[in-house]
């Protein structure tokens, strides 16, 4: 019997996020306030999309491009 790949997260938290992509937690939650990162609210927990990270992540790197 194969094992099955683990399957890859849709969402994030905003720490998962900060260690995903090496920010600082409160770097996460600046983008947050300010809208430069969209989010949603399950229950009580706040989640980012790994899409929208990566978007965002992608927007820095072009913005900060020397």
């Amino acid at each position: 019997m194969t094992q099955a790949a683990p399957l890859a997260p849709l969402a994030v938290s905003p720490e998962d996020a900060g260690r995903m992509s090496g920010h600082a937690r409160s770097a996460i939650y600046e983008a947050l306030a300010s809208g430069q990162l969209p989010s949603f609210k399950s229950g009580r927990r706040r989640l980012i999309l790994v899409t929208e990270l990566n978007a965002w992540l992608h927007r820095l790197a072009k913005e900060n491009a020397r």
